[in-house]
């Protein structure tokens, strides 16, 4: 496991996708409005983080690793507030990041008591967020430097099966492209190094929907995902019941979940494709990535709002889980 993390700072990876702001309404509620039977939150703070792709460099730089990220977000307040945050991470941001035609992704989480309320989200329809030639332009660059590409989709309009073909097609042979897609009938793709949706994605992209609420069909799903898309490696994230790893077509291990307590899952799954994708890169077999994986995704569930794990926050939670 030392010997894992101490190769992961050496790398560089190039992180496309959904860039967007994480912001926390911190507060309490101790009663019920009168003009609704809904409750009034009376606001402690406020706090501001990166969201979606930039969550995911945010979760590679915690690992020590140089990061850029490409993408779209714009020139308002919420814009400039996540650019600030990508620099003071370290995550490097092209110019061509930047677009005053459109507005800044936020999801605004309202937080009482240590959960959350509500979720309130700004954006605008996912056409807009499409990346801009000029941003294709200086990828070919970006990607030959890096050696890995992550692929982090939201849904909100970056990536689309033209993006995915196009940094195909500019990777080098060998080089790991990961994605976690949203399911949806126009993303279409194959043969990527590593594929990480959840437990409901697995199913959607299956073609299995309305089976969420049966034992999860594992043989079925993995047959299945590799015949349309093909991917190297297949990592299922269950949540409470872990992860399944696939090669080849057919369920293999399948890693319990190393999480002691679970505050909030939000960004777990940038987590988990960011440290995959990462060991991966380091030359490590499937299952040791997995199991990095795993602790790292344990630890950032025991932390309220999106959250990040170092190399010691992960060997401390390894040491109490696994005695290691």
């Amino acid at each position: 496991m030392q010997q894992l993390l101490d190769a992961i700072p050496r790398l560089h990876v190039l992180v496309v996708g959904d860039l967007m702001l994480d912001h926390y309404v911190w507060g309490d509620a101790v009663r019920l409005s009168p003009e609704a039977p809904v409750p009034i939150v009376k606001v402690g703070h406020d706090a501001y983080t990166a969201g979606g792709a930039a969550n995911v460099a945010a979760n590679l730089r915690a690992l020590g690793v140089a990061v850029e990220v490409a993408g779209v977000f714009g020139t308002d307040a919420n814009g400039r507030m996540l650019q600030a945050n990508l620099a003071e991470r370290g995550v490097g941001c092209d110019a061509a990041c930047r677009s005053g035609h459109v507005a800044t992704i936020v999801k605004t989480r309202v937080m009482c008591r240590n959960q959350q309320l509500c979720r309130i989200d700004r954006e605008e329809r996912p056409e807009a967020y499409a990346m801009p030639e000029a941003a294709f332009e200086t990828l070919r660059d970006r990607i030959a430097a890096a050696d890995a590409v992550i692929l982090s989709d939201y849904a909100k309009g970056v990536v689309t099966s033209e993006l995915v073909r196009r940094v195909q097609e500019m990777a080098r042979p060998g080089q790991i492209v990961a994605i976690d897609p949203k399911p949806r009938p126009d993303l279409h793709f194959a043969r990527v190094s590593l594929m990480t949706p959840n437990r409901s994605e697995a199913l959607q992209l299956a073609g299995m929907q309305g089976t969420e609420s049966r034992a999860f069909p594992e043989a079925e799903v993995t047959a299945r995902l590799h015949e349309r898309f093909a991917p190297e490696h297949l990592v299922v994230t269950l949540g409470a019941d872990g992860m399944l790893l696939s090669t080849g077509g057919r369920p293999g291990r399948h890693l319990a979940t190393t999480a002691r307590e679970v505050f909030d899952v939000s960004g777990a799954g940038d987590t988990v494709i960011a440290t995959l994708t990462a060991a991966l890169a380091t030359g490590a077999d499937i299952e040791r990535a997995a199991t990095l994986a795993n602790l790292a995704a344990g630890v950032v569930v025991g932390k309220l709002g999106t959250a990040t794990a170092t190399p010691d926050e992960i060997l401390a939670h390894a040491a109490r889980t696994q005695g290691t």
